[in-house]
């Protein structure tokens, strides 16, 4: 169809920072279809340059309000690899509640506050205040609880403050945990089952959409990667996190201050949607169930499934903090001293789940214990230049048949659905480190 099209949303809502869609079209022909990213650079590579080892994920957590118990935990984990500090089996287990705390309280926003108001054509979560308080009730009374699991291992819901090199410096009590395990029976799993009720509910509002891409996501044998494992791609498998230069590609693009990504096509998708279709076969019989009633099947192309995905994981992540707790309360909780002995100075790299994807740190230590380089490569980023593919096949599919308003919701929605954290994916563009 012979069609002008000229769209700019600037300063997208419903997503953390900065950045504006732009589409132009002149006679049917697409020009351009893409996501601007015009956030400044925060240099938080640079900022760790000298750093000690007890101070990188202090610093690191400050990327992200909503994400700084994953870059965190990824930065421990790059840290301790670099300096060859073991942990025990008590503090992986710790680790791994807190991921669970952090993602279902990540995914929660993302679904109730950030997309559901695409699904019921409202501007913001406030008018469902008054048209469906009930189901707002329970988003905030899930969203609580899971902060409350951050709050209770990592000291506080944001930032946490007891885990350290090497381990944590406050063991949660039995008594704190059993309270923890009641609520996430009693409510947490209630709460998600009438979740799931509520997105089945809304599924019809989801754009039909189909863009096959590489998915990107960890994989482990023993779990449902989130905490550990190796670099999964559905298009050529597993290589280890060794490899995450490769298998990230980083390049720059004149309209974005963060960098994009690609491997083996010319971009990839992280994320919930990408955990889906590498790891289904690790999630709980109960979420899988709960995939089936959502029409989330494996090998999933549609990117507005992945708030889908979403919630599929959450539940997964509810009766799997139980599962862990179960465990911890089983061994027998201990006062352990952190191990912050190194044993080696060298380069480490910590790879991890965020919400949002697989994040990658990546610190080098000289023999004083202080940072001489250092890299990030943050979920968000990875998608970019998937979000923009993706922008390039939708226009010309609905551009005859969509008004301009529709094709712009449909925009705004796709760019949602990814649950971008843009302040979290620009920094420094070339680190060059001088003495």
């Amino acid at each position: 169809m012979s069609r002008d099209l000229d769209i700019t949303v600037k300063h997208l809502t419903r997503v953390e920072g900065h950045g504006n869609i732009v589409v132009d079209m002149k006679n049917g022909v697409l020009k351009k279809a893409q996501l601007d990213i015009v956030e400044a650079p925060r240099y938080f590579e640079a900022l760790l340059k000298g750093r000690s080892f007890h101070e990188a994920a202090i610093i690191t957590s400050r990327i992200c309000g909503i994400c700084s118990l994953g870059h965190q935990l990824t930065s421990l984990k790059a840290t301790e690899q670099a300096l060859g500090l073991r942990v025990t089996e008590q503090t992986v287990l710790l680790r791994k509640l807190l991921v669970h705390g952090a993602t279902l309280q990540s995914n929660v926003l993302h679904a109730y506050f950030l997309a559901a108001p695409d699904f019921l054509k409202v501007k913001s979560v406030i008018p469902l205040v008054g048209t469906h308080p009930e189901v707002v009730l329970r988003a905030l009374r899930m969203k609580k609880l899971a902060n409350d699991i951050g709050d209770a291992v990592g000291g506080r819901a944001v930032h946490p403050i007891t885990c350290v090199p090497g381990g944590f410096t406050y063991v949660p009590t039995a008594a704190a945990l059993l309270e923890l395990r009641r609520r996430l029976v009693e409510v947490m799993v209630p709460d998600w089952l009438a979740t799931v009720e509520t997105m089945k509910a809304l599924a019809g509002a989801i754009p039909a959409f189909e863009r096959p891409t590489e998915y990107i996501s960890l994989r482990s044998d023993d779990d449902y990667a989130l905490y550990d494992g190796d670099i999964c791609s559905t298009d050529t498998g597993r290589v280890p996190d060794s490899e995450y230069r490769r298998m990230t590609n980083e390049f720059v693009v004149p309209h974005s201050t963060s960098k994009h990504c690609k491997v083996n096509r010319s971009s990839y998708m992280v994320g919930a949607l990408a955990r889906w279709n590498n790891n289904h076969d690790r999630l709980s019989p109960v979420a899988l169930e709960a995939a089936a009633v959502l029409g989330l099947k494996p090998g999933c192309t549609n990117p507005y499934f992945n708030t889908v995905a979403q919630v599929v994981e959450a539940g997964h992540c509810a009766l799997d903090a139980v599962a862990i707790i179960d465990k911890l309360l089983a061994n027998g909780l201990k006062d352990e001293t952190p191990n912050q002995e190194p044993t080696q100075y060298g380069t480490g790299i910590g790879a991890t789940e965020v919400p949002r994807g697989i994040l990658y740190h990546e610190y080098t230590y000289d023999r004083q214990g202080r940072i001489t380089a250092a890299n990030c490569i943050i979920p968000t980023g990875q998608n970019l230049a998937n979000i923009d593919d993706d922008m390039k096949k939708l226009v010309p599919e609905v551009v005859a048949t969509k008004s301009k308003e529709e094709i712009t919701m449909w925009l705004e929605m796709l760019v949602r659905a990814y649950d971008p954290c843009i302040s979290c994916s620009v920094h420094m563009l070339d680190v060059a480190f001088e003495d």
